[in-house]
């Protein structure tokens, strides 16, 4: 189970996701639960914080994702619940950009493992098909550089989250010229807030003031198609990939949920 996992990384998932998982919830309820995906996700910090809970089966690719799935699906005799993640059309986005041949093919490929599953599916299960956000191509020009403009570096301590949503934990007292400076240089490209300010919008849901901290003391929300990279300060293929998401556009917050019937 992935609950009983050692972990030795920083920092330690279950400090850091200390809420109970859905996964969890649903094996204290009875349900006997697994979790399909590839076998080089198993105990990584993100699968033990967002997936602890069930039993894990690794699926190097669409073919054996999909084995793995009914299998564990029809293992037992009782209620069973089974999550299966395939990562490439995700990856493919990433770094070709949505709608680029490589897309193309690992949108198809999803196809094929839809309709493995659906072969396969027992008349009294359901298939619930969804993804956790949608993706946007970024162009060249409205990528805005914080690591090569000074007036983005002024009292910036660290920057966290991602090209569309970054998080700025600022020095001592600098709150107000770190707004007025993001705000001067990303114009319209940004929504630029404070943390109070942000968190009263409503996205956060309840935020815990254990947990306030994490959210950064200034919060930039990308519009349209625009980013914010740090091609010094961040690992070069963060500021490479060609489609990125994390903002609340539709197309990045709009997402299908499908419901095939056995």
């Amino acid at each position: 189970m992935l609950n009983h996992i050692e972990w030795d990384g920083d920092p330690e998932p279950l400090r850091w996701q200390p809420v109970p998982t859905q996964l969890e919830r649903a094996r204290a309820a009875g349900v006997a639960v697994t979790v399909v995906s590839r076998p080089e996700y198993a105990g990584s910090g993100l699968t033990v914080a967002a997936n602890r809970g069930g039993d894990y089966r690794g699926a190097a690719d669409s073919g054996a994702l999909a084995v793995e799935m009914l299998a564990a699906l029809t293992a037992g005799a009782g209620p069973t619940l089974v999550s299966g993640y395939h990562p490439d059309l995700d990856r493919h986005g990433h770094l070709s950009g949505v709608d680029s041949v490589p897309w193309r093919v690992a949108a198809a490929e999803v196809d094929g493992l839809l309709a493995r599953l659906v072969d396969g599916l027992p008349s009294d299960a359901a298939l619930l098909v969804t993804a956790d956000h949608g993706q946007l191509n970024v162009p060249a020009g409205h990528r805005v550089d914080l690591d090569t403009d000074p007036r983005l570096r002024a009292g910036v301590r660290v920057v966290s989250g991602e090209p569309r949503v970054r998080y700025l934990h600022v020095e001592p007292g600098a709150v107000p010229d770190v707004l007025a400076a993001w705000s001067a240089v990303l114009g319209g490209a940004a929504r630029v807030m404070s943390r109070d300010d942000a968190v009263a919008t409503g996205w956060f849901g309840p935020v815990p003031e254990e947990h306030l901290r994490r959210i950064g003391d200034v919060v930039v929300v990308c519009r349209g198609t625009h980013a914010v990279v740090a091609t010094r300060s961040e690992k070069p293929m963060e500021s490479r990939l060609v489609a990125y998401h994390g903002a609340d556009t539709a197309t990045e917050m709009t997402i299908p949920l499908l419901v095939v019937r056995g």
